[in-house]
Order: C-alpha cells, then structure tokens, then sequence
C-alpha cells in the first residue's frame, strides 16, 4: 500500500492520544502511582502472552546481565521517574499540556545520547531544540504587567512535565544501550524470531523493573491498601486497561511497523502529533478553551520537532 508507514505512524499518534487521555482518566481515578503498577503488571503480562506465541517463551530469552542493568536503569528513569511525572502533570494541569512538554524528550534524548554514546550534536540539532523550546514557552508564558512574563499554569505541573519528557528521552538511550547488550548476547542461530522480537522483550524487562519499583515506593507510603481499592474499582480498571492497550500495547507496536515501512525521520515526527491531535477531545469533552497563542506555541513546537528528524 502507497504510503503506508505514514498512515501507520498517524495511527501510532491517534493511538498515543488515547492513551494520555486515559492515563488522565484513570490517574484522576484511582491515583497516579497505582495506575501505574496496573498498566505495567497488565503490559508485562501482554509481552509475556506476545513472546510465548512468537519465540515459545513468555519470558525475555537470551538477555544477560548487562542488558537488564542497562534497561532496568532505563526503566527507572523512563517509567518510575518520568511516567510519575507524567501522571501527576496530567492530574495538575491535563493531558493537552502534559504532551506539549513531552515534546522535550527529543532534545533530552539527544543531550544524553551525547554524553552518554558520544553521538553528535549538529548546529541543526541546537536550532531544533531552541524551535522546540520557544514553542513550548509560548503556550506557557503570560506577559504580565511592565512587560514581565508569567507563568499561565501552574509551576508544579510544568516541572512535572519537563520532568516527564526528559524522563522519556534520557531513558530513550538508556534503552538504546540496553538493547545493544541484549542483541549481542542472542546466539547465532538463535532464529529470526528472538531477533525480531527483541524491542518487545526489552519493553517487557522494563515493565517489570518499572511495576517494581513503583510497588517499592507505594509501600513505602503505605499505600497498599489504596492499590488493592483501585483493582476493585471497575471504573479506574477499565480506564487503566484501555491506557495499557493504545500505549504499550497497540502504540508500540505499531511504531515498530511504522519506521519498517517509512524513514524514520518522517515516522517520528508524525508520530510526535499528539499534542495536536489530544487538542480535540480536550475542547469538545472537557469543554477546555483553545487561546491563539496556545495553537502557535504548539505549531512552533512540532516545527521544533520536526527539525530534528528530518534536518
């Protein structure tokens, strides 16, 4: 079909929007942290069920030790640190602008990957961060009185956001050299399948490392009684099911189709739509306003985006 890795990255999008619509539904439900152990125990066991039908093991075949130190330092700095950033920015100041500062994780990920794969930084790289930045300020920023600039939401929900993206870009690379671990310590022979598997079962690896360490820090806080209230309300589980379906489930999956069957520069920026796509159901259910400058800062900001890729 003509064009098919865009389609399917527009659809990777759509599915990412209803994911963080969903992520805001059940965090306001039943609480940010238990959501979060819910939809990674629910996507570990998906991968689990998707490796038992693909390589005949439910579990992650071949990886060693440095693969899962690699992807469980990923998993704490992508899913325990950015995902509880993310959830709780959804919670202060809603999904729309919680995926407008997402969009830091493509700068954020390209620091780390310098610093920590020595990957280098063009002059078009720093030009796409600054893009992607001023564009994110313009959404955020008030000018007040005496030509002053203020924030127009809430300190704390930008710190979370900010906090997310750049959870999600530097737990990126982490990811990235976890991966060349575990494809170096799959044996030759081992079958085209385990091979083509692997970004499931690395994703699998951090789920589990992930819905641990969120556990660790609800029983820290005492909040086993609240996880065991949330499995009980039907309500938060159906919306937590849903998250775990378009987000690990259905969204990983099809980006992995995607950017088989387009370049990955033009899969990944399509891909980065959803701060414009989750524009719609924010207006039309939550009856949320959309300010002229809020649609520039956004416009400006996929444009920063989508220097990244395809400078």
């Amino acid at each position: 079909m003509y064009h098919l890795g865009e389609i399917i990255s527009l659809a990777v999008a759509v599915s990412w929007t209803f994911s963080a619509w969903y992520a805001d539904k059940a965090s306001r439900r039943i609480g940010s942290m238990e959501t979060n152990v819910i939809r990674l125990v629910l996507a570990a066991i998906f991968l689990g069920l998707l490796l038992w039908v693909t390589v005949g093991r439910p579990y992650p075949v071949h990886a060693d030790g440095k693969a899962w130190l690699w992807l469980a330092l990923s998993a704490f700095v992508g899913y325990v640190f950015g995902d509880w950033c993310l959830f709780n920015c959804y919670v202060c100041i809603g999904p729309r602008f919680g995926q407008l500062l997402m969009t830091l994780a493509p700068p954020s990920a390209a620091i780390a990957g310098w610093v920590l794969l020595g990957e280098s930084l063009s002059w078009k790289s720093w030009l796409a961060m600054a893009v992607t930045l001023g564009g994110i300020a313009i959404s955020i920023l008030n000018k007040g009185e005496g030509h002053h600039f203020n924030l127009s939401l809430p300190a704390r929900g930008i710190l979370l956001g900010a906090g997310a993206g750049i959870g999600q870009g530097v737990g990126l690379v982490l990811s990235k050299v976890g991966m060349e671990h575990y494809s170096a310590a799959i044996p030759a022979g081992a079958g085209d399948a385990v091979t083509g598997m692997l970004p499931f079962a690395s994703t699998m690896i951090r789920a589990i490392v992930g819905g641990a360490g969120f556990l660790i820090l609800l029983s820290l806080q005492k909040g086993m009684g609240r996880l065991k209230e949330a499995v009980h309300d039907g309500k938060g589980m159906k919306y937590a099911t849903l998250l775990t379906i378009f987000g690990p489930a259905l969204g990983v999956s099809l980006s992995l189709m995607a950017v088989r069957y387009a370049d990955a520069g033009i899969a990944s920026t399509l891909m980065a739509l959803t701060p414009v796509l989750i524009i719609i159901p924010d207006t039309l259910v939550n009856k949320h306003p959309v300010k002229l400058k809020e649609m520039v800062g956004v416009a400006v900001t996929m444009l920063g985006v989508a220097m990244f890729f395809l400078l």
